[in-house]
C-alpha cells in the first residue's frame, strides 16, 4: 500500500467537494485500515470513509479501537464511536502496519478461497454470509458482508470490496465474482448493482449458487435501468 498522505488523493467524490476526506481506523491486531470516501450517484448509496474503514477492520475478523480522522464533516462518527467505545485520536502514529487488501495467494481457485473468506462474514442478524472477488488491474480484491446494530450501516460484500479498493488507489475493476452458500439464487442486492453500474459499467459479474451452479451476468443486465444524470456532477 502506498504512503499515508495520499490517501486523501484516492477518495471518490464526483458529486460533493469533500475530495479529500479520509480515515485510518486502528484494529486491536495492530493494523489500521484506511477509509476514503466513496460517492454514489444515488447520494444514499455513498460510503463514508470511517463507515467503511470500521466495516473493513470487523470484515478482516478484527475489532476497531481508536481511530483518526481527516475530514470536514462527523458523518455519523458519535454513532461509530459509540458503538466501538472508539478513541478519536488528534494525529497519526509516526507508523502505521496499514492493512493491505490484494490477495497474496490470488491465483488460486476463488472457489477454495471463498471457503476461507466466508467464515469473516459479520452476519449476527441474518446468519446469511457473502463473500466477494472484485478482480483488478493490481489484483484481486475480497470483501464479505458486514452487519451491525443498526442495520442500515451494514455494508454488502460487494461494495465493501470495492471501498477497500478505492481507499488503497485502485479504481480500475475488471470482473466480481459473488459467493452465498446459504442462497438459492445468489445476486447482489439492488444497491449494489446500482454501484456495480457505476464502477464496472459493461462487465462481468459471475454469481455463485448455493447448489454450486454458476451464472455469468453484465453488470447492465442485473439493472438495466441505473440511475444515472449528468445534472449532479460536482460544478465547484
Amino acid at each position: 500500500m502506498k504512503k499515508i498522505n495520499q490517501l486523501e488523493t484516492y477518495s471518490y467524490s464526483p458529486y460533493s467537494d469533500h475530495s479529500g476526506d479520509w480515515c485510518v481506523v486502528e484494529g486491536k491486531s495492530g493494523l489500521w485500515y484506511p477509509g476514503v470516501r466513496v460517492e454514489n450517484i444515488s447520494f444514499p448509496l455513498t460510503i463514508t470513509p470511517l463507515h467503511g474503514a470500521i466495516c473493513s477492520c470487523l470484515a478482516n475478523g478484527d475489532q476497531p479501537v481508536s481511530f483518526y480522522a481527516e475530514t470536514d464533516t462527523n458523518e455519523l462518527h458519535p454513532y461509530w464511536i459509540s458503538e466501538y467505545n472508539l478513541q478519536e485520536r488528534k494525529a497519526v502514529p509516526e507508523t502505521l502496519d496499514l492493512f493491505h487488501p490484494i490477495l497474496e495467494n490470488g491465483q488460486q481457485k476463488s472457489l477454495q478461497l471463498s471457503e476461507a473468506l466466508i467464515p469473516k462474514a459479520v452476519t449476527p442478524h441474518s446468519d446469511f454470509p457473502v463473500a466477494a472477488f472484485l478482480y483488478t488491474d493490481d489484483g484481486v480484491v475480497t470483501g464479505v458482508n458486514v452487519e451491525v446494530s443498526s442495520w442500515s450501516l451494514g455494508l454488502c460484500a460487494e461494495r465493501l470490496a470495492i471501498f477497500r479498493a478505492v481507499s488503497a488507489g485502485i479504481q480500475s475493476f475488471n470482473k466480481l465474482e459473488v459467493y452465498a452458500p446459504k442462497g438459492d439464487f445468489s445476486s447482489p442486492c439492488g444497491a449494489c448493482r446500482q454501484v456495480l453500474m457505476e464502477w464496472m459499467p459493461g462487465k462481468t459479474v459471475e454469481l455463485h449458487h448455493g447448489d454450486l451452479t454458476v451464472s455469468t451476468h453484465k453488470t447492465e443486465h442485473l439493472l438495466p435501468f441505473a440511475f444515472s444524470s449528468s445534472q449532479l456532477k460536482n460544478e465547484h
